[in-house]
């Protein structure tokens, strides 16, 4: 097979092939024809949804992804059921899941993408999506097995497995998540990743929308039609989350990607790595601007997801516990603005695309200040939110992956994860106290003229920097991608 890179006429005919001076002008002509038939020819969906590695891929998503979200919905059934006592909060025990989930994040985010690079892709996500379905339908035999293992202290020692499994199905997710963005641009054409990745954008909000709105049916179907089985016990709950995951791994053995071009195993230094994947970012302002931009809009949302509380709260429409109506709104405003610019985003400057996303989000959020107690009108402001931050979050990732070469990937998407993760828990933390200090239309203010400030710096800063690109290891798989 050619590689795009390589020319189908040998040497012997390169003289032949070269114009004479008279058809230059035409044939300069029907280059520029040609490009701007390719570069329609690779908008869209439908080109990438003819390959066949990536669909398998994105079908392995969706498996994932339903798993990872109806994960929660899970621990709470659990926790319901098991460890809350009559009268007691449940969102103490939630927190401690939460908190679980998260450490490993911030402690193995970066260290996990350095081994990704020494790995073979597609082998990490195979293994860490079988690992999390094994752990997860073994959590009702550890816990049936921990009943009367009374506590440590305070807390019940079923509680503590349950604990533990989830921190290490949370320490696997690490490896699978670099491991994903890294082979992406392994299996699809370079002019083809925007509409793949809006593709994957698309998903993973329906995935938040469709699992939290049926995961507690789902769970009850399931314990329903296992009941004959375990005696009611309550197991088929765990054995559809973790048969979620399997489905996943089972999935990506089909994924057919190329030859990688695989870091040495004799001479791992992690710490060297990792120091090497924050030089790489010092040198590349594209991509260190498109992680500050990704850093920027997750902590916008994080911020909005405990706003919403309060949003609901002082709506007359709605009670405080409905507030997931408007987290909805912002992943269904994400999801079409996810599919349109799939289909026409190539023609777009990746640049332009997100400052303009940016100045949205921040008009968006003043809007938003001036409704805080109008049910219909906050909700189309939401899905507007959502639609815009789509057109940030995309050509970032995208620019992402086309600008870092292939043994870097690993190093950079880790500690992209590494410096997101790290960075949520600030807006977390902090956005309730700011509610109420400040009050909901100022905070929303502010945060819009953080997201209109924050662009505009990280635009120029693209601008007046060295965006040069390291395209050799892209050229030399391109060929071999469909």
């Amino acid at each position: 097979m050619l590689r795009d890179s390589e020319s189908p006429l040998s040497n012997n005919d390169s003289a032949a092939a070269t114009p004479a001076p008279g058809l230059a002008a035409a044939t300069e002509g029907d280059a520029s024809a040609f490009s701007e038939a390719a570069t329609s020819a690779d908008s869209g969906f439908w080109p990438v949804l003819q390959n066949r590695s990536f669909l398998v891929l994105w079908s392995g998503q969706i498996f994932s992804q339903l798993a990872d979200k109806v994960y929660l919905v899970l621990m709470i059934a659990i926790i319901g059921s098991r460890f809350e006592a009559p009268g007691q909060a449940i969102s103490g025990w939630v927190s401690a899941v939460m908190v679980a989930f998260t450490i490993p994040a911030v402690l193995f985010g970066s260290l996990a993408g350095v081994y990704v690079d020494r790995w073979n892709k597609q082998s990490v996500l195979v293994f860490t999506n079988l690992l999390r379905g094994s752990l997860v339908i073994a959590l009702p035999l550890g816990l049936w097995l921990a009943q009367d293992w009374g506590q440590i202290g305070p807390v019940p020692v079923g509680f503590g497995l349950l604990l533990a499994i989830t921190f290490a199905v949370s320490t696997l997710t690490q490896f699978f998540a670099p491991a994903e963005q890294a082979l992406i641009p392994l299996i699809v054409k370079k002019s083809r990743l925007l509409s793949a990745n809006s593709l994957y954008t698309t998903t993973m909000m329906a995935s938040v929308i469709v699992g939290f709105a049926i995961g507690e049916p789902l769970l009850r179907l399931a314990d329903a039609a296992l009941a004959a089985i375990d005696g009611g016990a309550g197991w088929g709950k765990s054995v559809l989350v973790g048969g979620g995951y399997a489905v996943a791994g089972l999935l990506l053995l089909f994924v057919n990607p190329p030859t990688e071009n695989l870091t040495p195993h004799d001479a791992p230094h992690p710490w060297e790595d990792i120091k090497e994947g924050v030089r790489y970012l010092g040198q590349k302002p594209v991509v260190r601007n498109a992680i500050l931009q990704l850093v920027l809009l997750f902590s916008v949302f994080a911020a909005l997801a405990v706003l919403a509380v309060r949003l609901a709260e002082v709506m007359p429409a709605i009670k405080s516990s409905q507030f997931g109506f408007l987290l909805a709104a912002a992943g269904a405003g994400m999801a079409v603005g996810a599919a349109v610019i799939g289909q026409f985003g190539q023609r777009l400057n990746r640049g332009r695309l997100s400052l303009f996303g940016s100045l949205g989000m921040a008009g968006v959020l003043a809007a938003m200040a001036g409704v805080t107690q109008q049910l219909w009108p906050i909700l189309a402001l939401i899905a507007l939110l959502g639609f815009f931050a789509a057109s940030i979050g995309i050509p970032m990732q995208t620019t992402i992956q086309e600008e870092t070469p292939a043994a870097m990937r690993g190093k950079v998407f880790g500690l992209q994860n590494n410096v997101v993760n790290i960075a949520l828990s600030l807006p977390l933390a902090l956005a309730s106290i700011a509610e109420s200090w400040l009050g909901l239309p100022l905070v929303l203010l502010l945060l819009g003229g953080a997201t209109a400030t924050g662009g505009l710096l990280t635009w120029y800063s693209a601008g007046t920097g060295d965006d040069s690109t390291v395209d050799a290891s892209l050229a030399e798989q391109e060929g071999d991608r469909a």
